[in-house]
């Protein structure tokens, strides 16, 4: 039986919330190894966009990966709100830019950063399937954002996760977009739908 999206909240807050200290930052090491694979993702691009995520609690930490990703020429942004029901906008990041802290305690760049728009996004995430199904908070944000991005240009989105927020299903609904690659500590898998 499938578990409800509240259910599966729950489970993947726990066992994240289970991981080691330790096996916390050798995930987030390991996943800087991977920068190669995830550029070579958006392949032909020129001048390579790539928005990250500001952490929040025990989610997997990507700033090492950032790090391996501007040494290989990528440009960083961070997703801000834009309002309730709106897409996410992408502010231009570096690291060590003074960032606001707003709502849940999410870090952004300030009004004055430039608004830019991601080859590819790294995507924070509750649970994931293996066809790209992802369960994050309920507000529902990276899915408005997904379908707007995807109407107007050719986007790659990729699932950040730990190896235990890999399920076998994450129960969808019509207005879930699928992540089209993901990437956990031990390499990159293609979603299949």
């Amino acid at each position: 039986m499938t578990l409800t999206k509240a259910a599966l909240r729950s489970d993947m807050h726990a066992r994240r919330a289970g991981l080691s200290a330790a096996e916390r930052e050798g995930a987030t090491k390991a996943l800087a190894a991977h920068a190669g694979q995830l550029l070579s993702l958006a392949a032909g691009v020129q001048a390579l966009t790539v928005s990250t995520y500001w952490a929040i609690g025990p989610e997997l930490d990507p700033k090492p990966l950032e790090t391996a990703l501007i040494g290989r020429g990528a440009t960083l942004c961070l997703p801000v709100m834009a309002g309730r029901a709106k897409p996410l906008v992408f502010r231009k990041f570096e690291q060590g830019d003074a960032l606001v802290e707003r709502t849940w305690g999410i870090k952004e760049p300030s009004e004055l950063a430039a608004v830019v728009v991601p080859d590819l996004l790294l995507v924070p995430l509750l649970a994931v399937d293996l066809t790209g199904a992802r369960l994050g908070y309920g507000g529902g944000f990276y899915d408005r954002t997904l379908r707007h991005l995807r109407s107007t240009r050719t986007i790659v989105a990729v699932g950040v996760a730990f190896a235990v927020q890999v399920v076998d299903a994450v129960p969808t609904e019509t207005y879930d977009e699928r992540l089209d690659w993901l990437v956990t500590p031990g390499g990159l898998a293609r979603c299949r739908s």
